[in-house]
């Protein structure tokens, strides 16, 4: 099973404004006719029920929404950049990666439909227009489009089942999902028979309609598994989700309890939570010599060592005695859990991601002596929309620098008449 995977997600740049005035010969104070950039093509995050693996995310890693367009003349707007929806299996967290190697989860498409925005367009610039006022009846500044985001992701799919078999390899965990449900896990005599989990779905007879539940096995754990040892580590977090855990025991093994121990031992060491959730001990190879005869001696002592409420159920997943009983007590117990989770649940939306506001951030920087750089958001925006080369609007250009105190601070950090200021690419000596 393909269950992790990175990919880049880059939403799409807003288009520009358009500097742009009315001159046509029947049109008298014709005036700005510059209209505004469309906004910038945004990526989302939607869980799919039809998926299950994250296959597809090998070949393809990187991921672009559409640009906007810039906006035209007689006030046209651009047209917005197309949006892209990236399909996920239901079960996927999502992490982003920083660049000094942390991640921070960003949302849990946990159930199937949810759709997250994990990466937003870049908002289009205002044209010309947008500028006229009573004391400027002809402007000539105009807004760049913002970049879009871009964010590297690092996708963690845990299978949802609402049971998790659990167990030694060669315990019986794929053998009783072939007994119970339509799933064909491969079974043979040899450890880590199950290299991969393998979902199946099961109709309890005492269901009415179309309920059923979805079963989950993992491949066998050892002991050291919570650490890396074996095969179970990499699988472990896909029953992380499941409302309730078989632990399918082997009745014929030398010491069933000791077994038991290991992988309750291991399940806590991996997830506390995990080791929690409610268990019902399944004792399987029922049909073999032995094990009938020790039910009453196992079933006390695994009573002395867990609760004297667990339940233990004996099976063979090779005769089907004892499998329709364990399929009644799954489904009981996954319909107590669902409805003790829906009681105690509250509603909780999915983030919508935005940029992250820049705190006490300065509106210009010394780059080197005699060398300033404006870094004011709306200052960079109006220069990337304009033509900075021409003197009437380098003079607006200047005007708003003051309205928005940029101005003021650059002579605070001691600009003079000749210093070199930079902006968005822009290059002029202070005047």
């Amino acid at each position: 099973m393909f269950d992790s995977a990175v990919i880049e997600v880059r939403a799409g740049k807003g288009g520009d404004g358009k500097v742009k005035f009315r001159r046509e010969a029947h049109v008298t104070k014709g005036g700005p006719w510059g209209g505004d950039g469309g906004n910038g093509g945004s990526v989302y995050l939607v869980s799919d029920a039809n998926l299950n693996t994250l296959q597809t995310f090998k070949y393809k890693q990187v991921f672009e929404a559409a640009p906007a367009t810039d906006g035209g003349q007689k006030n046209m707007h651009g047209a917005n950049g197309a949006s892209v929806d990236i399909a996920l299996p239901a079960g996927t967290e999502v992490w982003e990666k920083s660049d000094d190697g942390t991640e921070r989860l960003l949302g849990d498409l946990s159930e199937p439909g949810m759709r997250l925005l994990i990466a937003e367009g870049g908002r289009g610039g205002w044209g010309n227009a947008r500028f006229t006022s009573s004391i400027n009846q002809e402007p000539l500044l105009a807004e760049g489009g913002d970049d879009g985001e871009t964010r590297r992701l690092r996708l963690n799919l845990k299978v949802l089942a609402d049971v998790g078999l659990a167990g030694l390899p060669n315990a019986g965990k794929s053998s009783t999902l072939t007994a119970i449900s339509a799933a064909r896990p491969k079974v043979a005599d040899y450890p880590f028979t199950t290299l991969e989990p393998v979902l199946g779905v099961v109709f309890p007879k005492s269901g009415k309609g179309i309920q059923r539940f979805t079963v989950a096995d993992i491949p066998g754990l050892i002991e050291g598994a919570h650490s890396g040892t074996g095969l179970g580590h990499e699988f472990l977090k896909h029953i992380e989700r499941a409302r309730v855990l078989v632990h399918v025991v082997d009745g014929s093994a030398d010491d069933p309890l000791a077994n038991i121990g290991t992988i309750n031992n291991e399940l806590a060491q991996f997830s506390p939570a995990l080791a929690a959730k409610r268990q019902i001990i399944a004792i399987n190879k029922l049909d073999l010599p032995g094990v009938k005869e020790r039910r009453r001696a196992l079933t006390a002592s695994i009573r002395r060592k867990l609760g004297p409420d667990v339940s233990v159920l004996y099976v063979s997943a090779a005769t089907h005695d004892g499998m329709d009983a364990l399929v009644e007590q799954m489904w009981q117990l996954v319909q107590q859990t669902a409805q003790a989770e829906q009681a105690g649940a509250t509603p909780a939306d999915l983030p919508v991601l935005r940029p992250e506001p820049k705190k006490d951030r300065p509106n210009a920087v010394i780059e080197e002596p005699g060398v300033f750089r404006i870094v004011h958001p709306w200052a960079i925006r109006l220069a990337k929309g304009s033509n900075l080369n021409d003197w009437a609007t380098r003079v607006q250009y200047h005007a708003r620098l003051g309205h928005m105190k940029v101005s003021q601070e650059l002579e605070q950090l001691g600009v003079r008449q000749g210093d070199k200021v930079l902006v968005a690419g822009w290059e002029f000596l202070w005047e």
